[in-house]
C-alpha cells in the first residue's frame, strides 16, 4: 500500500516542483505584484496623487471582481521624491529584492532613461511611464510600452493653435534636463512646420530654479505666446512671478500639469493659461470612458481630474494586457499580448501597439483654465 501511495505522490511532487520552477517572477496562485517608483513627496507629488488615486480604483475594482484569471493586483510603490537616482534606487529594490512582474506608472523622462538599464538588464517590462519623450517611442524598446502621447506632438498641437488664430511671437521656457530637451526639439519642429521664427528660447534649472530671472528674461523678449516645459511645482512658481512682473503674454503648458492641484496653486495667475491634455475631460459623460471613470471614482471617493483618469486608463491597459496573456502568465507572454492590442478602444481613447510600435495613444487635445478654476474645452 505504501508503495502504491508513493508511486501516486511522487508525480504530484514532481509536478508540483516543476510547476515552481517554471512560475514566473512576482506571480504566485493569487496575486501578480507590479511595482511603482513615482514622486509620492517632492515637485510632482499632487498630480502622482491624483494618477494613482485612479489606477488604484480600478485595481480595487477588478480584484474585487475576483482579480485577473483568479490572480489580484497589488501595487507596490516607493516614493523617489522625484530625483532619478533614487528612481533607480527603488528600482533595485523592487527587481531584486521584492520581485514584481513588471514595473508601471513611473513619472520623469531622465527618471524613465535612468531606469531602462535595469529593466533590460533583468527583462522586466514597463507600462505607461507618465513621460511623453520622444525617446521612448523611437526607437522601439522592447519592454517599454508607452500610453499617453509624445510632449512633442502637444508642441506641435499649441503652435498651430497659436499661428491659426494669428499668435505668432512665441517663446519656450523650458526645464534644463531631457524633459525639457524633449519639448524645445518638439518646439523647433512645430516652429519650423508653421515658418515662425522663435522670440526666445529660455531654460531653468529642475532642482532650485531662479525664477525671478527666469521671468524677467522672458517679459524681456517680449513674446506674444509662451510655452512652459516643467514640472508642476517650478511651472506655477514662475508664471506667478511672471504674472508679478507684469508679463501679459498668453502663457501655455504641458498635460503633466493638468491636475487640480495644480490649477489650485496657480490660483488667480492660472486664468487663462492654456493647457494640453491626453485623455479625454474627466468629467465628459457623453463618452463611454468618462462615464466609467465617473461612476468609479464616486464609488472609491477618486478626484475627478485628468491626472487620475489618466491613472484610471493605465490600469485599464494594464488588467487588459494581463487578460490577454492569460493564466499562465510570463513577462514574455505579457509583452506579447500588449503588442497584439490593435486600435483597442477604451471609451474614447485609441491604444495600439505591435512589434514595431509601443505609443499607445496619440490623443491630443487643448484646454484653458476659466476664472473659476476649471478647465474649459
Amino acid at each position: 500500500m505504501l508503495a502504491l501511495r508513493k508511486r501516486f505522490l511522487l508525480p504530484l511532487l514532481l509536478g508540483a516542483t516543476m510547476f515552481g520552477a517554471r512560475a514566473e517572477t512576482g506571480v504566485s496562485a493569487s496575486t501578480i505584484l507590479i511595482g511603482q517608483t513615482v514622486g509620492l513627496t517632492g515637485t510632482v507629488a499632487a498630480p502622482v496623487k491624483e494618477m494613482n488615486e485612479g489606477a488604484q480604483a480600478y485595481f480595487d475594482e477588478i480584484n474585487a471582481q475576483g482579480g485577473v484569471h483568479g490572480r489580484k493586483i497589488e501595487l507596490k510603490t516607493l516614493d523617489d521624491k522625484f530625483d532619478p537616482a533614487l528612481t533607480v534606487a527603488n528600482g533595485e529594490t523592487l527587481i531584486k529584492k521584492e520581485g514584481v512582474f513588471a514595473m508601471f506608472l513611473g513619472r520623469g523622462t531622465p527618471h524613465t532613461q535612468a531606469l531602462l538599464p535595469l529593466l533590460e538588464e533583468n527583462g522586466v517590462p514597463l507600462l505607461a511611464p507618465s513621460t511623453g519623450a520622444a525617446q521612448f517611442h523611437q526607437p522601439v524598446r522592447k519592454l517599454l510600452f508607452n500610453i499617453r502621447a509624445k510632449y512633442q506632438d502637444e508642441v506641435v498641437r499649441a503652435i498651430e493653435h497659436f499661428n491659426t488664430v494669428g499668435v505668432r511671437a512665441i517663446a519656450i521656457l523650458h526645464v534644463d534636463d531631457a524633459f525639457g530637451q524633449d519639448g524645445l526639439e518638439g518646439f523647433r519642429k512645430g516652429m519650423e512646420a508653421q515658418k515662425l521664427t522663435p522670440v526666445g528660447i529660455f531654460k531653468f534649472a529642475r532642482v532650485k530654479p531662479d525664477v525671478k530671472a527666469a521671468a524677467a528674461e522672458v517679459i524681456k523678449a517680449n513674446p506674444a505666446a509662451l510655452i512652459v516645459v516643467s514640472s508642476a511645482k517650478n511651472t506655477v512658481d514662475v508664471i506667478k512671478e511672471i504674472r508679478a512682473q507684469g508679463g501679459n503674454m498668453q502663457i501655455m503648458t504641458m498635460s503633466n500639469n493638468s491636475s487640480d492641484a495644480f490649477v489650485k496653486d496657480l490660483g488667480p495667475a492660472g486664468a487663462g493659461v492654456i493647457v494640453t491634455q491626453v485623455t479625454p475631460a474627466p468629467h465628459l459623460l457623453s463618452t463611454k470612458l468618462g462615464q466609467e471613470f465617473n461612476v468609479l471614482a464616486r464609488k472609491r471617493k477618486v478626484t475627478i481630474s485628468y491626472p487620475a483618469i489618466e491613472g484610471f486608463v493605465n490600469a485599464k491597459v494594464l488588467v487588459e494586457g494581463l487578460r490577454r496573456a492569460g493564466p499562465n502568465l510570463t513577462r514574455e507572454g505579457f509583452v506579447r499580448a500588449l503588442e497584439s492590442m490593435q486600435r483597442v478602444d477604451f471609451g474614447g481613447l485609441m491604444v495600439t501597439y505591435g512589434p514595431n510600435d509601443h505609443t499607445g495613444s496619440e490623443f491630443v487635445e487643448l484646454t484653458m483654465i476659466g476664472k473659476n478654476g476649471r478647465f474649459i474645452r
